[in-house]
């Protein structure tokens, strides 16, 4: 089995509909329209968010979150998965009614079980939603500083990408990053390569959250190569939300080979019906990769995490030794 590693996961959109069920059985909740047959069902990008929103709803607590996160790193586990950074949301957490610190908390202890059961690291990365406002998102990069969580190790921006003026939220990433943490950025994905060299000239992150139609433009293709940007591409995502219309559209061979550094990551799994072993099973399927080359990737995405030192080299000797 190839070993894993994915570093670009939502929380919120990992919960599998049976969990969802669970939980749904548990409050009350109707889940009939957006999960049928034991399947997230949706027809465009609005209904996916609905979706989205509706299963994240029904994570409350502490115990919740820490029930979803042991979950899903314990499924990754399964599959190989080695390492895993997901993204948080703490205005999630606060439409739920849960502090951010009680939010992350319960993560942070589903991590440790998951750990413990399992062998499998995790860290995760405070997002602010671009959308909510620069407010909001200084908020999140504030809580993300200051919030004293180990297992908290890097910021980011999600949300819509073509909302608000990227300047204005260049003091977030600095907060993010004068307290140490990794910076990436959500760019590139239903917005076309001005967004990814937007992102890299006002936040100067290390990775891009998708950033796959970077390919638009050659230029830009050529600058994140020479600059060691590392790409957290999605591949089952960007197909299933029609970026690109087929796996053969996908650009994701293309930038491999023009030396950009490339991962594979299934974004939002259950929502787009896929895990991590079947975006690297799609990619040696599609992308003509076998298990020498998607070792590599795996290895890029550890190399590209947003770890300690010590932490890094026991994943890349776990990487090198080949055991689970």
């Amino acid at each position: 089995m190839v070993l894993k590693a994915e570093i670009h996961c939502h929380i919120e959109g990992a919960a599998s509909p049976e969990l969802v069920m669970k939980q749904a059985a548990k409050y009350g909740a109707d889940v009939s329209g957006f999960i049928r047959d034991g399947r997230y069902v949706w027809d465009d990008f609005t209904g996916f968010l609905i979706a989205y929103d509706g299963a994240a709803a029904l994570f409350r607590t502490e115990r919740d979150y820490a029930l979803l996160a042991e979950t899903y790193l314990s499924s990754l586990a399964r599959d190989g998965c080695i390492y895993s950074e997901f993204f948080t949301s703490p205005d999630h957490a606060d439409r739920a009614g849960l502090s951010p610190s009680a939010y992350t908390a319960g993560l942070a202890e589903g991590m440790r079980r998951a750990k413990a059961k399992t062998g499998i690291e995790s860290r995760m990365i405070v997002t602010g939603v671009r959308h909510f406002g620069v407010e909001s998102v200084e908020a999140a990069a504030r809580f993300a500083a200051r919030c004293g969580e180990p297992l908290v190790t890097g910021f980011g921006m999600a949300g819509e990408e073509r909302y608000g003026d990227p300047e204005d939220y260049v003091r977030a990433f600095e907060i993010a990053r004068e307290a140490g943490l990794g910076i990436t950025v959500h760019a590139g994905e239903l917005s076309g390569w001005e967004s990814v060299q937007s992102a890299l000239d006002h936040f100067r992150p290390s990775r891009i959250g998708h950033g796959v139609r970077a390919i638009e433009n050659p230029d830009l293709v050529r600058r994140i190569a020479a600059e060691g940007v590392v790409l957290e591409c999605c591949p089952c995502s960007n197909v299933a939300l029609k970026v690109f219309p087929s796996f053969a559209d996908h650009p994701f061979p293309k930038l491999r080979a023009a030396g950009c550094k490339v991962t594979l990551n299934s974004d939002d799994p259950p929502h787009f019906w896929t895990t991590l072993k079947r975006e690297y099973d799609e990619a040696r399927t599609h992308f003509g990769l076998d298990d020498k080359a998607l070792t590599a990737i795996t290895r890029t995405a550890v190399e590209a995490a947003f770890v300690d030192r010590k932490t890094k080299s026991a994943l890349l000797a776990r990487l090198d030794g080949g055991r689970r």
